[in-house]
């Protein structure tokens, strides 16, 4: 199955930026819309709520204006992410105000719901629905939604524990739709490989964290720069969900990252425990694929590397596949 025109037309680059809590913003979804990827942001990070109006009314016209000005290049399309669960009183008003500027993509979390993708689709939007198995998988296509973001070991924040290799496989024995793959992808060899997997696009998240326009404090996106794999601790003290952060921010809170207790998963605050640093404000959430960052960018500056990365890579593997070539009847003797 191809892709939907609104993920391969205007895309420069066969990437999604995550929708980033608290540090995804108007300022970093235009700038790599511009560069040529999906940029996206939780609905829940425009606060108060009349904020995400504003929000969409400049994304909208900014980018329509760039699209006038660059009609050989015009920007990718954009995403907001919906939180599906119960617990978002918001859900109904930021559905209104989508469906008022007709958001391109909407992101799912945390529970499908037949009637929000209905909703998406009356306005000509798709839905990507974000789950860590093949058993949330079926589901969400089961209820409607357009593709997938497989949620791999390695990921940022709340995060699966499946390798991306099995991940992907069991997804495409029978599913030929949107597939997009999500943990440790931070350069253009990441890329490959994930499309190499049997995904149709990489999603990134941790690497546009350290960018200039993400909304993060400066030793936040320092401290990325300065770690690596090794630095990244899953846990679900934090939220009552597994999720991946950056160990020196739980060692500047006070705590030994090494010696964490287990949350009751069921629990999606911790009024009735020990009082802890908040997660995502004081214990940074990160991925593993961090350890080739090495400087704050601008968001386009990062994108242009990836893809320069991108064509490198894809251009050796071609030559590494050419000089191995084997007769394919002999492969099958041997």
């Amino acid at each position: 199955m191809s892709l939907p025109a609104i993920l391969s037309d205007r895309l420069r680059l066969p990437v999604v930026g995550s929708p980033l809590f608290i540090i995804s913003n108007p300022d970093l979804v235009i700038a790599q819309c511009k560069a040529g990827v999906v940029g996206s942001f939780p609905a829940l990070n425009a606060r108060p709520a009349e904020e995400l109006d504003k929000w969409l009314a400049r994304i909208t016209s900014e980018l329509a204006e760039y699209d006038r000005q660059h009609p050989e290049a015009p920007s990718a399309p954009f995403a907001v992410n919906q939180i599906i669960h119960r617990s978002n009183d918001r859900l109904d008003h930021d559905m209104e105000v989508c469906a008022k500027y007709k958001v391109p993509i909407v992101i799912t979390s945390l529970g499908a719901r037949t009637e929000i993708n209905d909703a998406v689709h009356a306005w000509g939007g798709i839905v990507l629905h974000d789950i860590i198995d093949d058993k949330f998988a079926r589901k969400a296509i089961d209820k409607g939604a357009d593709g997938l973001i497989a949620v791999a070991a390695g990921a940022g924040g709340h995060a699966g524990g499946q390798s991306p290799l099995a991940l992907i496989q069991e997804i495409r024995q029978w599913f030929d739709g949107p597939l997009l793959l999500s943990g440790a992808i931070a350069s253009g060899k990441s890329i490959l490989a994930a499309l190499a997997m049997g995904a149709d696009l990489a999603y990134i998240g941790s690497a546009f964290i350290a960018t200039k326009e993400a909304n993060a404090v400066e030793g936040y996106k320092k401290m990325i720069t300065e770690s690596g794999a090794q630095d990244i601790v899953y846990t679900n003290l934090f939220t009552g969900v597994h999720g991946n952060y950056l160990k020196p921010s739980i060692v500047a809170a006070g705590m030994d990252p090494d010696a964490l207790p287990t949350s009751d998963p069921s629990k999606m605050n911790f009024s009735s425990e020990r009082q802890k640093p908040k997660a995502w404000k004081e214990i940074w959430g990160c991925g593993q694929g961090i350890g080739v960052l090495d400087e704050v960018l601008p968001a386009g500056e990062l994108i242009a590397r990836l893809g320069r990365e991108f064509d490198d890579a894809n251009a050796e593997l071609q030559a590494k596949l050419q000089g191995r070539a084997v007769n394919p009847t002999a492969r099958r003797a041997a």
